[in-house]
């Protein structure tokens, strides 16, 4: 059965798309931790990210980092933490989290309450800022 991000990278279910090229794809986290919290994953569902051969993980790692590089010029933020769990969702990801506060950078943080109006403009503006 496929994960809830494959359905999404079949565009089954919708996101707020950040970037994308054809391995790979960031779209906003739907229960953020911090405004403009990213999720970005390979489109090939892998469980885990040390189960990935290594030249993915090395695209990957890039892929976030230029999502990153986006964040950082968009949302006002301390840095752009990096939090790979992988136990929720079994298909590999890395969580990018502008963060003000450490503190932000923890699972068991509140989750920020925004609308789909500001999800929308905060997709907008960091997709605006990627450069692939």
């Amino acid at each position: 059965m496929p994960t809830i991000f494959t359905r999404i990278i079949n565009g089954e279910i919708p996101c707020y798309k950040v970037a994308e090229d054809e391995n790979f794809l960031a779209f906003l986290d739907i229960r953020p931790l911090a405004k403009g919290h990213t999720l970005a994953i390979p489109k090939k569902e892998v469980d885990y990210i040390f189960n990935l051969d290594d030249d993915t993980l090395k695209e990957l790692m890039v892929f976030s980092k230029k999502v990153a590089r986006a964040l950082e010029a968009t949302i006002e933020c301390k840095r752009v933490g990096v939090l790979v769990i992988g136990t929720e969702v079994l298909h590999t990801h890395i969580h990018l989290i502008p963060f003000q506060k450490e503190s932000q950078m923890s699972m068991m943080s509140p989750k920020e309450e925004l609308t789909q109006e500001e999800m929308t403009e905060i997709a907008r503006k960091v997709s605006a800022a990627v450069q692939l």
